[in-house]
């Protein structure tokens, strides 16, 4: 009898490798330091529950990966939908939105005018780049966190550096 046991995933290594680099992913997903922290725990949840069906604990980091661009969405949807339900909303005087107190200290000055461009691009434009430049995934990975083919990260990506690039020269 041939048996194909897969080698134990190593959460408490992977967790301590992983964690910061990982909340900083989901952070310029969700665009909030504690929704990541929650985004990031729970797809380490997730991943205790399955290590024992992954093909080989390599495939962690990916699981952690698809993870948490599935849970950054679903964090999202969950903001959209409290926020309509706001009856009353703090306006600045200038007539915008009040940006939360802490969101100053998260976004250094330099690059709030990008997170701002970054924020009008469709959502998969901006998981894309998210992934690609803040994550340092392949396209290949990319491709397998987000369940799109290698082409259609390229095109997306080329596509949403190109309307990146012109809402940063519309604010220059």
């Amino acid at each position: 009898m041939v048996t194909t046991e897969v080698a134990a995933v190593d959460l408490e290594g992977l967790y301590r490798a992983n964690w910061h680099s990982l909340v900083r992913l989901a952070a310029l997903l969700v665009d909030d330091v504690a929704a990541a922290e929650d985004v990031v725990q729970e797809a380490f949840v997730g991943l205790h529950r399955r290590a024992g069906s992954l093909r080989t604990p390599d495939a962690a980091i990916g699981y952690l990966r698809t993870s948490i661009v599935n849970g950054s969405r679903s964090a999202l949807r969950r903001r959209q939908v409290a926020r309509r339900r706001l009856t009353s909303i703090a306006y600045t005087e200038s007539g915008r939105v009040a940006d939360s107190a802490d969101q100053g200290l998260l976004i250094a000055a330099e690059h709030a005018e990008l997170m701002h461009a970054l924020q009008q691009l469709p959502r998969r434009q901006r998981e894309v780049l998210t992934l690609r430049y803040w994550g340092r995934l392949s396209e290949k990975e990319l491709a397998e966190a987000m369940g799109i083919s290698v082409g259609t990260v390229k095109s997306t990506a080329s596509r949403a550096l190109d309307t990146l690039e012109k809402l940063m020269g519309d604010h220059r």
